[in-house]
């Protein structure tokens, strides 16, 4: 349990001397695709949070989902991949392939579904292809480019800031 805080420490401080070096490119295309990270460990609502990007015109097909769980069960049904801390290495190195190609695939809009910081998240997250990335204010601000200030548990009130920002924007 020790090593896992000293491992999680050391890649958060690999991240963010890493994330000295982003460079933002801007989103000139209006979004099609949407990839959707949620940390299932804090969050038991991603099907309600999928319905809600539908109902804001986001067709399913489109919307690709990757679940990270603390623990896994060999009882839990799993609807989407997933993947957890022990696919993390010291480096800073994802290890499950479902969550490498989840990261290479070049997605218009990235949701960053997290607001607690866990190192594996955020290494998601930088790595990610995905043209525009969002998420919550409580994470480190270089990781997004659009930051909404609310919580986890008020999805509503997230994906209605989220798609009022995306219409100003002209990304709809």
């Amino acid at each position: 349990m020790f090593l896992n805080y000293i491992k999680d420490f050391s890649v958060k401080k690999i991240l963010k001397n890493s994330l000295h070096n982003v460079k933002s490119s801007p989103l000139s295309t209006t979004i099609q695709t949407v990839g959707l990270l949620i940390d299932a460990s804090s969050f038991s609502e991603k099907d309600a949070l999928i319905s809600e990007l539908i109902a804001n015109g986001i067709p399913a097909d489109n919307i690709k989902v990757i679940v990270y769980k603390d623990k896994f069960k060999k009882s839990d049904a799993q609807t989407h991949p997933a993947f957890g801390a022990k696919h993390l290495n010291w480096k800073g190195e994802i290890s499950n392939q479902q969550a490498n190609e989840f990261v290479n695939e070049k997605f218009d809009l990235l949701i960053n579904y997290y607001d607690v910081e866990k190192a594996i998240l955020m290494v998601v997250t930088h790595n990610s292809k995905a043209q525009f990335k969002v998420g919550f204010s409580s994470i480190d601000k270089r990781l997004n480019h659009l930051i909404i200030n609310t919580n986890a548990e008020n999805y509503k009130v997230f994906t209605h800031e989220l798609f009022r920002y995306l219409k100003i924007l002209n990304k709809l």
